[in-house]
């Protein structure tokens, strides 16, 4: 290890960053190491040590700090703040130093904010392919249920809900957002989509840019209140439902409402028997991931588990889960950042432990970029399970109401 010089420390540098997150919560770090004891990654590849990279912040050792792998290799996935018995939060440290004093923004992590800031979200779909998509997918489910006079709802002023989703379930997976709108069909669910804004989805949550975060996600909320929508419903993506409900809560001044996953609304659905489930549809054993964004991060931690209960035939649950889960190693915009695969890969070893321990041969994954992280782990080491959203999971095991005769 290099000594310390204290001619070359900055004690400057703590009260610049305390200054840039509005907050001191770092100040009261012990050192005691609970941080790098707490991470599920620090033993893994070198420079994933949390406490060091504190240490470095309290000492003022700035120059070293701004060079620090640690910064973009972080997850920052909370699993440290859970431990430390001072509460810090070292995901909130590493975003503000990635927004405020690094520049080297890894991969195509500001691509992908830029592009959504020009289009209004993350896949740069344009307005004719998103509305052509939704033409298609009321096609495709006017024929599903044999009911012509099914239309998707657009721009409806005065919904229980606006639904927004990831721009993923446009470009690349219409069909999970026709098993969504089907499952909505089912419920009798009074809702809307915008024509305008509809992504929900924020990278600049993990490049840590704030006026680009604002600019991405004050649009979702002003669609709430211009379509005049009780609440905001988002679909299952942990890191945008966390970040309409960061942005909501740190920056947002209009009306208040409420924002909920889908996996809420389905667990009160269920509960309410809006909707019916056949769980012998899923006879297979299932496990759930968590995703640290959606359960550590925004506390949604049991509606999940009640829907799996009510949709499979065999829940089985992976250890440590909830709020002490491990994250799938592609957190903190990993997999906008190609450079780093080896580590993201490596780190998902931990999660693949877990999986295997289950003898599960479905993973319900509640999360599009897990999802994508999954995938890749399937493949790498070669698992053979199959990798499943939640409402792809309750749309097979859907009890169609009976259609009422026309008058």
């Amino acid at each position: 290890m290099n000594a310390i010089v204290a001619a070359e420390l900055d004690p400057t540098f703590r009260d610049e960053l305390a200054e840039k997150m509005k907050s001191l919560d770092f100040a009261n770090c012990l050192a005691c190491g609970m941080c790098t004891a707490g991470c599920a990654f620090s033993d893994l590849h070198p420079d994933n040590d949390p406490r060091k990279m504190l240490r470095k912040v309290i000492l003022g050792m700035r120059e070293e700090l701004l060079k620090d792998p640690f910064i973009w290799y972080c997850t920052m996935c909370e699993r440290c703040t859970v431990e430390c018995p001072m509460c810090v939060n070292i995901a909130a440290v590493t975003r503000a130093i990635r927004g405020n004093f690094r520049t080297d923004s890894p991969g195509f992590l500001q691509k992908v904010v830029d592009d959504t800031i020009r289009s209004g979200n993350q896949m740069d779909v344009q307005p004719d392919e998103y509305m052509e998509t939704l033409e298609w997918l009321q096609e495709e489910l006017q024929a599903e249920l044999g009911d012509p006079d099914y239309h998707i709802p657009i721009d409806v002023e005065g919904a229980d809900f606006l639904f927004g989703f990831n721009a993923r379930e446009v470009k690349y997976y219409p069909n999970e957002l026709q098993n969504i709108l089907k499952i909505f069909y089912a419920a009798g669910a009074n809702y809307t989509l915008s024509s305008q804004k509809w992504d929900a989805t924020n990278l600049a949550l993990f490049s840590g840019k704030d006026e680009d975060f604002w600019k991405i996600t004050e649009p979702m909320l002003q669609e709430v209140v211009r379509l005049k929508a009780k609440e905001l419903v988002v679909t299952e993506c942990g890191h945008a439902f966390r970040s309409v409900r960061w942005g909501y809560r740190t920056f947002w001044k209009g009306p208040q409402f409420p924002i909920r996953s889908i996996l809420e609304v389905l667990d009160e659905w269920i509960q309410q028997g809006r909707i019916k489930l056949d769980p012998t549809k899923n006879p297979e054993p299932v496990t759930l991931h968590d995703p640290c964004n959606l359960v550590r991060k925004e506390g949604v931690v049991e509606p999940q588990r009640r829907v799996l209960k009510a949709a499979v035939m065999d829940f089985r649950e992976m250890f440590p889960n909830g709020r002490w889960n491990y994250c799938c190693g592609a957190g903190g915009g990993a997999l906008a950042m190609p450079e780093y695969t080896e580590q993201r890969l490596i780190k998902g070893k931990r999660k693949v432990d877990q999986l295997l321990a289950t003898g599960a041969k479905i993973v319900a994954i509640p999360c599009h970029n897990c999802m994508d992280q999954f995938n890749d782990l399937n493949k790498h080491y070669k698992l053979g399970m199959k990798m499943e959203h939640i409402c792809s999971i309750v749309e097979r095991a859907l009890i169609m109401p009976e259609k009422k005769p026309k008058v």
